[in-house]
């Protein structure tokens, strides 16, 4: 079956990540439409390089060694007549372009949002107090020099998602993505200044809430409005604790889709989201964890489900917003193959002092019966193989070390 061949000034730029498939979907997603597709990358082997739907391959300078550098080279390609998108892929891109938004805006549809709006997301207080604005449920927070109640299990986690100077002064040289997170078991007292000094800031005490199933509200909203949205559950983490997604499958729980929305249109949101929560099993509330302004890892799967995120916001960037029907199947499963290795290599290796280790026989038949039960990955394509490939050589150079 043939595709539809646009005009040549329709071509997305793509960020290409290393580790991670979001890139090489929306490779996949625009060039099985015939959408010229641009990936750029400051690493020289992405997946997303190898991909037969990369038009074009670029390496630009590694944002984590200076982002003007980065912006400089995103905006060359902004100013290309065959250019009408860039699509954020992580948060230092959602970051630089809402950072010079009327620079980009100039040149292609500015569909992030400015960074007022986007410190708000990014500074978890920030985003904790228009959750409480909009009547969206969180766990109980405070800053770690404030906390003192240390007879209960908790986690402590950085306040900022990213490090930028508009956030705080301490970060005037650094835009580090920081998303770690530590357990603390009842009756610890972790050390105040040793975290100051590792992440630069004051982190947050937050209380745990005893469910490793993650869920997420996703939607693409054109100035405040929601023009597309998805909703899945984690099944398995890259951690036994939880992290980033291996496995999950399509939901459909008003009261999920709700909180989501509540949230972002008290963001008056403009551009991708995905909203984060925990499912308290106390209380059956979805708990508020954090909104990833762009687009995420799970990316593929979403595709797979039928909600194809990257053609409508390339729709969306080319003013055709209306040719939008966005439907999903509910029940549908899919795989991170490297994230289920990681899963296992969680349950031999790692221990979280909140989490109860699985044990290694139920994990290994667990992957099993769901690769079998449903049959969808995120790098694995027939009709494109070489970034699976790639992404193999690179998960094996990296444990190497080679």
């Amino acid at each position: 079956m043939g595709f539809e061949t646009h005009a040549t000034g329709d071509g997305v730029v793509v960020p290409a990540l290393e580790s991670a498939a979001s890139s090489v979907a929306v490779l996949r997603s625009l060039g099985r439409k015939g959408i010229p597709t641009i990936a750029v990358s400051e690493h020289e082997h992405p997946p997303g390089f190898s991909s037969k739907y990369a038009d074009e391959t670029y390496r630009v300078p590694d944002p984590d060694d200076g982002l003007t550098a980065y912006g400089d080279a995103l905006l060359s390609l902004a100013r290309r007549d065959d250019v009408s998108a860039i699509v954020p892929m992580r948060e230092t891109d959602v970051y630089v372009l809402a950072k010079r938004r009327g620079e980009f805006g100039e040149h292609v549809s500015p569909l992030w949002p400015p960074l007022e709006t986007l410190r708000r997301v990014q500074d978890r207080v920030e985003l904790f107090d228009a959750a409480e604005t909009a009547g969206v449920s969180t766990p109980e927070t405070t800053t770690l020099d404030e906390f003192e109640d240390w007879d209960r299990p908790v986690i402590v986690k950085p306040r900022f998602t990213l490090h930028a100077a508009e956030y705080h002064r301490a970060f005037a040289e650094s835009h580090r993505h920081d998303n770690s997170t530590d357990y603390v078991a009842r009756g610890e007292r972790p050390s105040i200044q040793s975290y100051r000094e590792e992440m630069g800031h004051v982190p947050l005490v937050q209380e745990y809430i005893p469910d490793s199933d993650e869920y997420a509200f996703f939607a693409l909203y054109d100035e405040g409005d929601p023009v597309a949205t998805f909703q899945h559950r984690q099944r398995r983490g890259y951690k036994y604790s939880g992290g980033p997604s291996s496995f999950r499958q399509s939901v459909d729980i008003p009261e999920l889709a709700s909180s989501g929305r509540r949230l972002l249109d008290e963001l008056d949101w403009h551009g991708l989201a995905m909203v984060e929560f925990l499912r308290d099993p106390e209380t059956d509330e979805f708990k508020l964890m954090e909104i990833n302004p762009r687009f995420w890892t799970s990316l593929p799967f979403t595709i797979q489900a039928g909600v194809d995120f990257p053609y409508y916001y390339w729709l969306l960037a080319t003013g055709r917003g209306d040719e939008i029907d966005a439907d999903f199947d509910v029940g549908v499963a899919g795989h991170l193959l490297r994230g289920e290795l990681l899963y296992l290599h969680s349950v031999l290796s790692e221990e979280y002092p909140l989490v109860e280790r699985p044990s290694l026989g139920e994990s290994v038949a667990d992957i099993g019966t769901s690769l079998v039960r449903h049959p969808r990955f995120d790098y694995l394509s027939v009709d494109d193989p070489r970034p699976f490939v790639r992404d193999m050589r690179n998960t094996v150079g990296e444990v190497l070390d080679v």
